[in-house]
């Protein structure tokens, strides 16, 4: 199984806490995942995120629908969590986020780290689709976090 990672660092001029709390509320994923995904938060297993939460989504890939289902497999607020596929569209999806304090805002990493299913043949043939999608997916959230937190101006 190959695996694909993804590294995304993205400074923040907002506070670590709100940061942090910003992207514990699954229902915020709407507000930064492209509208051609067509994203709708179906439900969590507990009303605030922690290790353990399961988290289930339904999205549309190319146009076709699907579910996806994800658990928070390690929780440390406010500076971690990670998220981990259950049910989706990949063999394997880790994603890492990690919240750090610095110069005035905060520096957030992405770390996604996925492989396709159907072994070197899917890689062959969907791998560098997935690989393009997913670059597309962070470019988009990057630009919607930006406008969200917008930089502070110095008068």
């Amino acid at each position: 199984m190959k695996t694909h990672t993804i590294h995304r660092p993205q400074w923040i001029s907002a506070p670590l806490e709100k940061v942090f709390s910003f992207f514990c509320e699954a229902r915020n994923l709407d507000r930064i995942t492209p509208p051609e995904l067509r994203f709708k938060l179906l439900g969590q297993s507990h009303l605030e995120l922690r290790a353990g939460t399961l988290i289930d989504y339904e999205l549309a890939w190319h146009g076709l629908p699907m579910r996806w289902r994800s658990r928070i497999e390690e929780w440390r607020p406010p500076t971690l969590f990670i998220d981990v596929q259950l049910k989706g569209p990949y063999r394997f999806w880790r994603h890492t986020h990690s919240f750090e304090a610095r110069d005035g805002g905060t520096l957030m990493r992405d770390t996604v780290e996925f492989a396709v299913p159907f072994g070197a043949l899917g890689d062959l043939y969907v791998g560098w689709l997935a690989r393009r999608d997913v670059d597309r997916i962070f470019d988009y959230r990057a630009q919607q976090i930006s406008l969200l937190f917008p930089a502070e101006r110095v008068a």
